[in-house]
C-alpha cells in the first residue's frame, strides 16, 4: 500500500511537470485543470467503440471541453462556462496502461517515457491540436518535440 501511494505521488509530480512544460510551450497564462483516467484494454476498446465507432484498443483518447482554441492564449473570461474554481477545465485524457506497456516494448521506450509522451499528446489535443491532416500532424509533432526537449528528453 505504501509503495503504491508513493508511485501515485511520484506519477502526480511527474504529470504536473509535463503539464507545466506544455503550458510553457503554448505560452499559456491562465490556470488549467485536466482529468487523467487510466482504463483497462477492455474498457478502452469499449470507449473507443462508443466514441469513435472503432472496435479496437487504442493508447489514448482525449475529450476536450473547448473548441477552436489551438494557438490561442486563454483567459478565464473567454471560458466562463468551463471554469472549475479559478481553473479552466480543458477536458479528459484517457490512457490504456496495457497499451502503454505494449507500445513501450514495440518502440523501445520505457513505460514511463511512453506514458509521458501520451499524456503530452493528450494535453495537446485538449488545447485543440490534432493530426487529421498532414499539416496538422506536422504542427502537433513539432509541439511534442519542443515539449520533450524542454523536459530534457532527446529523441533518436
Amino acid at each position: 500500500m505504501g509503495k503504491l501511494l508513493l508511485e501515485s505521488l511520484a506519477q502526480k509530480i511527474k504529470t504536473r511537470k509535463l503539464c507545466k512544460a506544455v503550458y510553457k510551450t503554448l505560452n499559456q497564462k491562465a490556470k488549467f485543470k485536466a482529468e487523467l483516467i487510466f482504463l483497462s484494454a477492455e474498457e478502452m476498446q469499449r470507449l473507443n467503440f462508443m466514441q469513435r465507432n472503432v472496435d479496437s484498443v487504442t493508447d489514448v483518447l482525449s475529450f476536450p471541453t473547448l473548441d477552436g482554441i489551438r494557438n490561442k492564449i486563454l483567459s478565464p473570461n473567454d471560458c466562463i462556462t468551463e471554469m472549475e474554481g479559478r481553473r479552466i477545465f480543458l477536458g479528459s485524457i484517457v490512457l490504456c496502461e496495457e497499451q502503454v506497456k505494449k507500445q513501450a516494448q514495440e518502440f523501445g521506450n520505457s513505460e514511463e517515457r511512453e506514458r509521458d509522451y501520451l499524456i503530452i499528446h493528450g494535453l495537446l489535443h485538449l488545447f485543440g491540436y490534432d493530426h487529421m491532416t498532414e499539416e496538422d500532424k506536422k504542427e502537433m509533432r513539432a509541439k511534442e518535440k519542443e515539449i520533450l526537449a524542454l523536459l530534457g528528453v532527446v529523441e533518436e
